[in-house]
């Protein structure tokens, strides 16, 4: 070999192995990239009943204990303190008042056009919500066509069709959402969403739903699906549980099934709803194996909104990632009041919610006066 070839050969050489430890650092920096600490927030709306605006039409005036014109307040607040967020309804969110009457039984809901109470949610940019055992007081087919306008995944897991033997609504989803933890470096987290709602919809609603759909039990659809998530790839699994707190002893047929719900190991965090209470709050207190302080039952975060607007649930998690691998550290829940005990506003209106929705809510308080009421 001449001296010419060997110089060049020497030359190569020497940048590849120049570039070698770049290259590692670059390949070890990668692994390194692929571990964090993440801090996500989980909000919580639960049994609306349709108090959309801050108004009592029964006593026909403003009452700031209610209304998500203000709890969408709390909602961009709370949004605004993190990085990572999500928000979710836990259902009953259609039924409950004139207004959501008065746009069945009166004027009916155009083609096309959306339900209120899905604009809203449509506005607020909910990642999902599932729906409680009031939306089916209207019929099956007024919820499928109302559910038209919504723009967010809606799950239930144990309604199943009887015709078909499947779910009748997708009973979950898994969302992948662009997170960032501590040191401001992005990952992907595929969380799993889940609903439920009290199998007793089929005594309560008995005339809409019989020989159409069926209700299984809760906890026993929980245990069936949420492995069939972590199969699909769900890092973290919430459920939106339409369904309250209480420690009788589980059966079938438990309504309130959500102390049952928090034992299954893989379900990282529950949205509670159904019995308009708050969680954490001394309703619980004495509850076996709760924590009031943390927001637990069972070291499960829990949070249960009250209803009508009147709070924002809150779960707060730390996560940890690990070469792809997630695991929940630390959980704090909690709830925040739009009003105070006397019911002095403590936030102010979503000015631009109120006039998404005020065409509604108007020609409802006008259809009122004309009854004379």
């Amino acid at each position: 070999m001449n001296n010419k070839k060997l110089f060049l050969l020497l030359f190569i050489s020497t940048i590849i192995w120049s570039q070698f430890p770049s290259m590692m650092f670059a390949e070890e920096n990668s692994t390194v990239n692929n571990n964090g600490i993440i801090n996500l927030r989980i909000l919580e709306t639960t049994d609306l009943h349709a108090a959309l605006v801050n108004y009592d039409y029964y006593q026909t005036k403003t009452d700031n204990n209610i209304g998500l014109v203000k709890t969408a307040s709390l909602i961009h607040q709370a949004r605004s303190e993190v990085v990572n967020s999500l928000l979710f309804d836990d259902g009953d969110h259609l039924k409950g008042n004139p207004l959501g009457e008065y746009l069945v039984r009166i004027r009916g809901i155009q083609k096309g056009k959306t339900h209120p109470v899905y604009r809203a949610f449509n506005y607020l940019k909910y990642d999902a919500i599932t729906i409680g055992n009031h939306e089916f007081n209207y019929g099956l087919k007024f919820l499928n066509t109302v559910l038209k306008g919504v723009k967010m995944p809606v799950v239930n897991a144990n309604v199943y069709s009887v015709k078909r033997n499947k779910p009748y609504f997708k009973p979950y989803v898994i969302l992948k959402r662009s997170v960032v933890d501590k040191q401001g470096l992005e990952h992907q987290l595929n969380i799993g969403v889940i609903g439920f709602l009290p199998p007793q919809i089929m005594r309560w609603d008995k005339a809409n739903l019989e020989g159409k759909v069926i209700a299984r039990p809760i906890v026993e659809t929980a245990r069936e699906f949420v492995p069939i998530m972590k199969r699909e790839g769900a890092d973290i699994i919430i459920a939106l549980a339409h369904t309250g707190i209480d420690s009788e002893p589980y059966h079938p047929e438990t309504e309130n099934a959500v102390y049952y719900l928090s034992e299954i190991p893989e379900i990282d965090a529950i949205l509670a709803g159904h019995s308009h209470s708050v969680f954490p709050g001394p309703t619980y207190k004495d509850l076996p194996m709760v924590n009031i302080d943390e927001g637990k039952i069972k070291g499960k975060p829990v949070v249960m909104a009250g209803a009508f607007g009147s709070r924002l649930g809150i779960i707060d998690l730390e996560l940890e990632v690990k070469d792809g691998k997630w695991k929940v550290l630390n959980s704090t829940s909690f709830t925040r009041s739009i009003a105070d005990e006397y019911g002095n506003p403590l936030v102010k209106t979503d000015k631009k919610l109120f006039r998404l929705i005020k065409p509604e809510h108007q020609e409802t308080v006008d259809f009122l006066k004309k009854l004379g009421l």
